[in-house]
């Protein structure tokens, strides 16, 4: 079974432990979104892409879902003390030796691509791993901060300010003159089956899919398409989705987020089980639905829920 994967970063991530747990004969080719990607103390951080890298090869700090464990932060210590910022994004000492290692590639003529490939050698996280592109996409968010209109890199918007402002717009910028990474449609085309992970609809997903070709491919492959809510109880299950959903003029509803997504792409949807009054909304627009348990409390949970979408996906399938 050869499935593809388009994931962000905790969310997604965690899902992918249980999907592998699943599925342990599957190939699966994991199309990450590097619309978080920022350049800091001149290093390119893919922070989706190595919260992957870092959760399926057994390098991420479990508590807070990003990072490395057994971190420490001596250099950004340094930093501080010799008042080069950012501070409000931290980069740890372990987590630094990748961007270095990726900043020095790309700055020898190595496509993203390749770079992650070369990466994920050291980590094998049992996935193919591709950026959705090979060019710089940047999400920014249009925000009103001290009755000043202006846009922020996303990174600024989520971790500095916390979501704490309205998102007026959610802006991927470059990603209309993007290509998909190499790989990418190839993935699409000779998949079984492609699943959305409980990512982010908007920053995560949605971003993805704006790239020209992503969403066209999925729509014309043929196969069973599902998808697992990040709305449980009409509330993000970590993070502020809701913050980013509202920029987009989306309700942050299990049954919203589908239509968002729509008949035309989406074959298949999970809800959570305090969502079951959503699922003949859902199945209305479309969209086969089902209400399973949807909290990865553990691997064992996030397993369950991969084998849920792949039964959906055969029903809709057959």
């Amino acid at each position: 079974m050869r499935i593809v994967v388009l994931a962000g970063g905790i969310g997604g991530a965690r899902f992918l432990r249980g999907l592998k747990k699943a599925a342990p004969d599957a190939a699966i080719t994991v199309i990450g979104n590097t619309g978080d990607d920022i350049h800091l103390f001149g290093l390119k951080v893919c922070p989706d892409l190595d919260t992957v890298m870092y959760t399926l090869g057994g390098g991420i700090n479990e508590d807070q879902g990003w990072g490395r464990a057994d971190e420490t932060f001596r250099v950004k210590e340094e930093l501080t003390a010799y008042g080069v910022g950012p501070g409000w994004f931290g980069l740890g000492d372990r987590d630094f030796a990748t961007h270095i290692v990726r900043t020095q590639m790309l700055a020898a003529g190595y496509p993203l691509s390749a770079v992650t490939e070369a990466l994920c050698e050291r980590w094998q996280p049992g996935v193919r791993l591709i950026p959705m592109s090979d060019d710089r996409v940047e999400t920014h968010v249009a925000v009103e901060v001290d009755g000043e209109r202006k846009a922020v890199h996303f990174q600024e918007y989520w971790v500095r300010l916390r979501a704490s402002v309205d998102a007026h717009a959610i802006v991927p910028v470059g990603a209309e003159q993007a290509k998909p990474a190499p790989g990418v449609l190839e993935a699409i085309a000779e998949a079984d089956i492609v699943l959305f992970p409980p990512s982010n609809p908007v920053v995560s997903v949605g971003t993805i899919l704006a790239v020209p070709g992503i969403r066209e491919a999925i729509a014309e492959a043929g196969v069973p398409v599902v998808g697992l809510s990040p709305i449980v109880g009409d509330a993000p299950v970590r993070g502020m989705a809701d913050k980013v959903l509202a920029a987009v003029g989306v309700e942050t509803t299990a049954a919203a987020v589908a239509e968002h997504y729509g008949s035309g792409l989406l074959d298949g949807w999970l809800v959570d089980t305090v969502d079951a009054g959503t699922v003949e909304r859902i199945e209305s627009a479309g969209i086969r639905c089902r209400a399973i348990p949807l909290l990865m409390t553990d691997e064992d949970t996030a397993a369950e829920m991969a084998r849920e979408a792949l039964t959906l996906a055969e029903e809709v399938r057959a």
